[in-house]
């Protein structure tokens, strides 16, 4: 999928109109700047497409500020791409060096994915010559006031913004922006349907049993993320489903609160805690459902990968997930902060043939929007578009 939204003109950018016959000088040199690689839905979705990258005249370097999680600089890395890794660094000095580090690399395009970043490097680029062609991919609806503050003084600054999706591309974090496309990301697609094609070898690795219902959640433990609710919505699920089995995939400062709620509601027998998962897709991809209980979302790239298997997703009607969930067909879209209606559906999408159902809705899910692929030229012409105006 992809909508462009001009907030100046009337009428509308088409990548091909930032492209030229003129030749290019050697390949395109692109600066990813994100702030944390770490397992969230935003540093997922430029690892997966980095290693999609057809990088045809475009060579690329990442700069993280913090890395908590080496695994995925470790997957960029494999696809010979450079990541400069400012984790050793305290916060300012970390930001002072972010500038340093951009300036020295003399990019481009910079492709910024965090608001901090983008902030700093829009600033301080302003001084330099010849400047660096800016865009920012933003994921996120909700900035805390200070960051939103200094990012909507600042984003006109830059060339292009990407938003993961439509309610993105309407939120406050890209209001004020020059000029807006939508352009969902997605997932490997075909290392999906092969890991579905697999499913029972990672179900007997993480001890579920044939007859157990796996509903799956993937997702850090954070307030944004409502465990509380599904918690209480699996206790209901349980009351009518014993054979249902929960697994929470992900790692975060709730861990210790939501172990206790778990325990206190006697679900210990059907849910568990698995802490972070590397490589969570293919338990993705070996799940009966995938829910997601969340106050808040951009567009969650597990719910992405949980299409592309085959797997109905359960989840609360918000940020972008009706973007690629069409409740009924592929999914369940409930009500947010409603504990008995995240139940229903996930009562629903149980019952042997709506399940059926869902699941050959989820198979049919628009491949075109899913491919990671398709992302990875998109933003290829995008970079070589600017630099050859």
């Amino acid at each position: 999928m992809q909508h462009v939204i001009r907030r100046i003109k009337p009428r509308a950018i088409r990548t091909a109109e930032l492209t030229s016959s003129r030749p290019l000088c050697g390949p395109i040199r692109v600066c990813e700047v994100i702030k944390e690689l770490t397992m969230g839905g935003a540093e997922t979705a430029l690892v997966e497409r980095l290693k999609a990258a057809p990088g045809d005249g475009v060579t690329y370097t990442v700069v993280c500020l913090s890395a908590s999680w080496n695994v995925l600089i470790d997957k960029i890395r494999a696809v010979g791409i450079e990541v400069i890794d400012l984790s050793d660094r305290s916060r300012l000095s970390a930001y002072i060096r972010l500038v340093t580090v951009v300036r020295r690399l003399a990019p481009q395009v910079v492709n910024m994915h965090s608001p901090l970043p983008a902030i700093v490097l829009r600033l301080f680029i302003r001084l330099w010559g010849p400047k660096p062609r800016l865009i920012h991919t933003v994921s996120g609806i909700k900035y805390r006031p200070a960051t939103l503050l200094l990012d909507r003084l600042t984003r006109r600054l830059d060339d292009h913004t990407v938003a993961v999706a439509t309610v993105v591309a309407r939120s406050p974090t890209t209001v004020g922006a020059r000029r807006v496309s939508v352009r969902i990301h997605g997932i490997d697609l075909r290392r999906q349907r092969e890991w579905a094609a697999r499913a029972d070898e990672v179900r007997r690795e993480f001890a579920v049993s044939d007859d157990a219902f796996l509903v799956l959640s993937v997702a850090n433990l954070r307030a944004c993320k409502n465990h509380q609710m599904l918690i209480e919505a699996a206790a209901e699920v349980v009351r009518a489903r014993p054979d249902a089995l929960f697994l929470l995939a992900g790692e975060g400062p709730l861990r210790e609160q939501i172990n206790a709620e778990i325990q206190r509601r006697g679900l210990g027998d059907h849910m568990r805690l698995l802490g972070r998962v590397p490589d969570a897709y293919r338990l993705i991809a070996a799940a009966d459902l995938l829910v997601l209980s969340s106050h808040n979302e951009g567009l969650p790239v597990v719910a992405m990968e949980a299409l592309g298997a085959g797997v109905p997703v359960v989840a609360t009607e918000v940020g972008g997930l009706p973007d690629i969930i069409t409740s009924g067909q592929n999914g369940i879209l409930t009500r947010p902060g409603s504990p008995s209606a995240l139940a229903e559906g996930l009562l629903k999408a149980m019952e042997p043939i709506e399940h059926r159902r869902l699941r050959s809705g989820a198979a049919s899910s628009d491949p075109q929007m899913l491919d990671m692929v398709n992302t990875a030229r998109w933003f290829e012409d995008l970079y070589q578009g600017f630099t050859r105006r």
